[in-house]
C-alpha cells in the first residue's frame, strides 16, 4: 500500500514523495504470535499470509538493529532491538532500522515502528516496516541527510484530520472495532514519521489517491447530478506511473483478500455481512448492502428489472463512526422502496455503478427530499458516494452504498473499477447463497408436506413426535413416522427410513407412507402389512429399499402387536419401575429385498408404559458403535419428564450433542394409557327382533350411568339402526354390542356376515335402506371393518356437542 501525503500537502522542503512508502503491517498477540499480516508484509519479507499467521513474530520480523525511542532519532550504536518490543519489555512506542538477509533478494535495510497495544482484544503489538531502498536516492544525493524512523504528534502537520481519517487503511483486514481501537492508540502514542537529519519530518500516511490521466473518468461511468463535470487532469509524469502501478497492484491484492474472506458460508445473511464488512475501513468509511425482498426470502430468481415498487431490505451496515450513530437513519432490517429521482434508483435500474465524488449541500438536500420522514443530509453531505450493483446473470439482486468521509480522497475512476469488481465477485457469491437458500426452502417445504400432522391424543394413548432434517446439502431425507386410527379404539404406530437421501428418497418415502396408511385402514395384521409393502416395493423398482417398524396398540386388551422389517428395535419404558428396555423382536429383512418372511410379536403392556420408535439417524454416528447409541437412547428415554414433549426434547438433546450426525431423524413416542374396564361395556344379543329394543335400553342405561345424558337420544337411534341391520344379515351366531368411553363415545355392532356394510342410493319411495344414512348424518365418524368371523360396523359420537336427530325420520 502506498503511504504518504500528496506533494501539494507536504509541509517540507525535502522531496515530498519520500513519505510515500509501501508499508508492511503486522499485528502480534499476547502469545507473541502473528495474528494479522498485510499484503505489504508479504511483499517485503517474502512470506505469505497463510504461513505467517500463527507463527512466532520473532521468526518473521527484523529483531536486531538499532532503535529510537519516543521520537528520538535512531542511532546505530545503542538501544535495544525490535525483540525488546516483541517481548513486552517496552511499554512505549519504539522505532529503528535493521538489516535483513532475505533469500533471493540479498540484504535489505528496513525501517520499523512498534506500538504496544492495550484493550480487551488479543492484539498486543502493532509493527510497521518499510524498505529503506525507497529512500536511497535522498541519502545518496545528500549524505548528511540520514533518514530514520520516528514519532510525532499528528496535530503537528497541516491536514492532520485527514491523516487521522485515512490511517485505518494501513491496517490489514480486521473488524471495524479492532481497527478503530488500534488507530486511537497510534494517534495517542505518536504518528509514524520519517526524520531527515533531525531537521525535517515527513508523516507516513496512507494514500490511495493516484494522479488521474487526462480525460478523467471513462465514458461509461455514471455520475449523478447535472452539476457534476469531469475535470481534465494533467498528464501523468513518468515517476508517477510507478505510483499508479503500485496502486493498481494494491487494489488487486485488496480484491484477492476480500475474495478470500467472503463466501465462507452458503448462509445468505452471513455472506452479506462478510461482503459489507470487507469494504470498511480499507476502501470506504461506510458500507450498506440492500437486497431485493424476493432474494432474501429465498423465493427464487427475481422476475424482471426493479422499479419504484420493488422492496429492498437493508441487510447489513458497517461504518467506522461512533457505534449506533446511524441506527435510526439507516436501520438494519428495514424494508424500503427507493424513490425514482435518486442515485440509488439510478444504480438499480441501469445495473451500472453510480459515483458522486462530492455530495454538495444542494445535492444532499435534493436526495434527502425524495425520502419521506427521513433526513439523510447528516449522513451524505460533503461525503464521496459510490453505489455499485450486485448482479448475477445480468439481473440486479441488490446494491452496495459506499461512502468516504470529508478529507479522504474522493472516489475516482480507479475506485469505481475496484468497487465494481468487488460487487461482481460479491454478486457471484450471493447468487450461490441465494440458490442454496432457495433449494433449502424447496426441500423443507417438500419435507414438511410429506410429514403427517399426528394427533397428540388418540384413544388410549398420547403421542409426541420430532423430526430433524439432515445436515447434508439439501437436507431432504426418507425418514417418516405416522399414526393411524383403527377401529376398536386401536392405534397403529409406524416409523420408516428409506435408504439414501435427496429427492428420490423423499419421493419413495411418500409412496411407501401412503401404502402403509392405506393397508393399515384395511386392518391387516402387522406381518401381513409388511409382506404386502415388500411386494409393492419390488414392483416399484430395485432401488426401493427401506426399513420399517409397524405396531398396533390395543388399549382395551393392553397389548402391542409389532412386526419389524430391518429397523432398529423400539424401546419400551415400564411405568412400574421406570426401566427402559430394547424389545427383542424378530428382525426381518428391509422392505424391497423380497422373499423374506415377517413375524408378528405380541407384547403385553400396562397403563403408563411408553413406547419409543426412532430412525437410525438418532443413534448412529460415524465412527461409533450403534450399540452405544442404543444404550444412550434407553438411558435418555427412561429419564422422567413433565410431559411427552419434554421427554422427546430430552432424548434429542442427549443424543444430538456430538456434532457428528449427518442423517435425518424421526422420533415417535407413545404413552400407552390403556382404557379402564369401567369405560367399556359389552353385551351379546340373540338373533331375535325383540333384541333391538333391549339394545336401546342397554345403551340408555349405560350412558346414564356414565353421566352422558346428552348422548342418549342420538346413540339410541343409531344403535337401533345398526342392530336392526345386523339382525337382517347375520347368519347363525349372536350379535355383539360394545360401548367404549374415551374422548368420544365409540359404539360397535358385530355380526357374522363378512360382506361390508355400505350406503345405498335410495329414493323418496323406498321403505328401507336409510339406516346407514341416519348413522352417517349423526355420527362424527363411522365405518365398517372385517373380522375373523364376520364384520364390525362402528360409529363415534363426539361428547362435547351431540347432534339431535330429527323426529320424522324414515328408516
Amino acid at each position: 500500500m502506498d503511504l504518504g501525503v500528496p506533494p501539494q500537502r507536504t509541509p517540507l522542503t525535502a522531496d515530498g514523495t519520500a513519505g510515500r512508502l509501501p508499508l508492511a503491517v503486522a499485528v502480534v498477540d499476547a502469545e507473541g504470535l502473528v495474528s494479522h499480516w498485510s499484503s505489504g508484509a508479504r511483499r517485503l519479507f517474502g512470506i505469505a499470509r497463510a504461513e505467517a499467521v500463527g507463527c512466532p513474530a520473532g521468526e518473521l520480523l527484523p529483531v536486531s538493529g538499532v532503535l529510537g525511542v519516543n521520537g528520538a532519532p535512531a542511532r546505530y550504536d545503542e538501544g535495544p532491538a525490535l525483540d525488546s518490543s516483541l517481548s513486552g519489555d517496552f511499554p512505549y512506542p519504539a522505532s529503528g532500522r535493521a538489516r535483513l538477509d532475505e533469500p533471493g533478494h540479498g540484504r535489505i535495510d528496513v525501517l520499523w515502528w512498534a506500538y504496544p497495544l492495550a484493550g480487551p482484544g488479543p492484539a498486543r503489538l502493532l509493527v510497521l516496516a518499510a524498505d529503506c531502498a525507497q529512500l536511497r536516492d535522498v541519502e545518496d544525493d545528500h549524505p548528511a541527510r540520514t533518514v530514520a524512523p520516528g514519532f510525532a504528534l499528528h496535530t503537528d502537520f497541516p491536514g492532520h484530520a485527514e491523516l487521522s481519517a485515512r490511517l485505518p487503511e494501513i491496517l490489514p483486514n480486521m473488524s471495524v472495532q479492532e481497527a478503530t481501537g488500534i488507530v486511537a492508540q497510534v494517534l495517542e502514542l505518536g504518528y509514524p514519521v520519517l526524520e531527515f537529519s533531525h531537521h525535517e519530518r515527513i508523516p507516513v500516511t496512507p494514500d490511495w489517491g493516484v494522479p488521474k490521466r487526462a480525460g478523467g473518468l471513462p465514458a461509461r461511468e455514471e455520475r449523478y447530478g447535472a452539476d457534476e463535470r469531469v475535470v481534465p487532469q494533467r498528464a501523468v509524469p513518468r515517476p508517477e506511473l510507478d505510483l499508479e502501478y503500485a496502486a493498481v497492484r494494491e487494489r488487486l491484492e485488496f480484491l484477492n483478500e476480500v475474495s478470500g474472506r467472503i463466501g465462507t458460508s452458503l448462509d445468505l445473511e452471513r455472506t452479506i455481512r462478510e461482503v459489507t464488512s470487507a469494504a470498511v475501513p480499507r476502501f470506504s468509511d461506510f458500507a450498506g448492502t440492500h437486497l431485493r425482498a424476493a432474494v432474501l426470502a429465498g423465493d427464487g430468481f427475481p422476475d424482471g428489472p426493479p422499479d419504484v415498487t420493488t422492496i429492498w431490505h437493508r441487510v447489513w451496515v458497517e461504518h467506522n463512526d461512533e457505534p449506533g450513530r446511524w441506527d435510526d437513519t439507516v436501520p438494519v432490517g428495514e424494508a424500503i422502496a427507493f424513490p425514482e429521482h435518486t442515485p440509488f434508483f439510478q444504480c438499480m435500474v441501469t445495473g451500472e455503478p453510480v459515483i458522486v465524488p462530492h455530495v454538495s449541500e444542494e445535492l444532499s438536500n435534493r436526495i434527502s427530499g425524495e425520502f419521506e420522514k427521513r433526513d439523510l443530509r447528516p449522513l451524505i453531505t460533503h461525503r464521496s458516494l459510490l453505489i455499485v450493483p450486485l448482479k448475477a446473470r445480468d439481473v440486479v439482486l441488490g446494491f452496495m452504498v459506499l461512502m468516504r468521509r470529508p478529507g479522504r480522497e474522493p472516489f475516482d475512476d480507479m475506485d469505481r473499477t475496484t468497487g465494481a469488481e468487488l460487487a461482481a465477485r460479491a454478486g457471484l457469491v450471493l447468487d450461490n447463497a441465494r440458490m442454496y437458500t432457495y433449494q433449502e426452502n424447496v426441500a423443507e417445504t417438500l419435507q414438511d408436506s410429506m410429514l403427517p400432522n399426528v394427533e397428540p391424543r388418540m384413544a388410549g394413548c398420547d403421542i409426541a413426535t420430532r423430526y430433524l432434517p439432515g445436515t447434508r446439502l439439501g437436507r431432504i431425507g426418507g425418514d417418516w413416522f405416522d399414526s393411524v386410527k383403527l377401529p376398536g379404539s386401536r392405534t397403529a404406530l409406524v416409523v420408516g427410513d428409506v435408504m439414501g437421501h435427496g429427492l428420490n428418497s423423499a419421493a419413495m418415502m411418500g409412496q411407501l407412507r401412503t401404502a402403509v396408511l392405506t393397508m393399515a385402514t384395511m386392518e391387516m395384521p402387522p406381518a401381513q402389512l409388511l409382506r404386502n409393502l415388500d411386494d409393492l416395493a419390488q414392483r416399484l423398482g430395485e432401488q426401493y429399499l427401506a426399513t420399517c417398524l409397524y405396531a398396533v396398540y390395543d388399549p382395551i386388551a393392553g397389548e402391542l402387536q409389532i412386526a419389524n422389517a430391518g429397523h432398529i428395535p423400539p424401546v419400551l419404558v415400564r411405568a412400574e419401575d421406570g426401566r427402559a428396555e430394547l424389545l427383542d423382536l424378530p428382525t426381518g429383512a428391509p422392505i424391497g429385498v423380497g422373499g423374506v418372511a415377517f413375524e408378528t410379536a405380541t407384547v403385553r403392556v400396562r397403563p403408563g408404559d411408553r413406547l419409543v420408535l426412532c430412525t437410525d439417524g438418532l443413534v448412529e454416528v460415524r465412527g461409533q458403535d450403534i450399540g452405544a447409541g442404543l444404550a444412550a437412547l434407553c438411558a435418555s428415554a427412561a429419564h422422567p419428564a413433565a410431559s411427552m414433549d419434554d421427554a422427546c426434547d430430552t432424548i434429542i438433546r442427549a443424543l444430538n450433542t456430538g456434532g457428528g450426525r449427518k442423517d435425518d431423524v424421526a422420533l415417535l413416542m407413545a404413552r400407552l394409557n390403556g382404557i379402564a374396564d369401567e369405560d367399556v361395556a359389552e353385551w351379546q344379543l340373540a338373533l331375535d327382533p325383540r333384541e333391538v329394543s333391549r339394545a336401546r335400553r342397554l345403551v340408555r342405561g349405560q350412558l346414564l350411568d356414565w353421566e352422558l345424558p346428552d348422548a342418549v337420544e342420538a346413540a339410541e337411534l343409531m344403535v337401533s339402526e345398526l342392530v336392526t341391520n345386523a339382525f337382517k344379515h347375520a347368519r347363525t351366531h349372536h350379535i355383539g354390542l360394545r360401548l367404549v368411553r374415551t374422548g368420544a363415545l365409540l359404539c360397535e355392532v358385530t355380526d357374522d356376515e363378512p360382506a361390508p356394510a355400505s350406503l345405498l342410493g335410495v329414493t323418496d319411495g323406498d321403505e328401507f335402506g336409510r339406516g346407514l344414512m341416519v348413522v352417517s348424518s349423526l355420527a362424527r365418524e363411522w365405518g365398517t371393518s372385517g373380522t375373523a368371523r364376520g364384520k364390525t360396523v362402528w360409529f363415534e359420537l363426539a361428547l362435547s356437542r351431540v347432534p339431535r336427530p330429527r323426529s320424522n325420520h324414515r328408516r
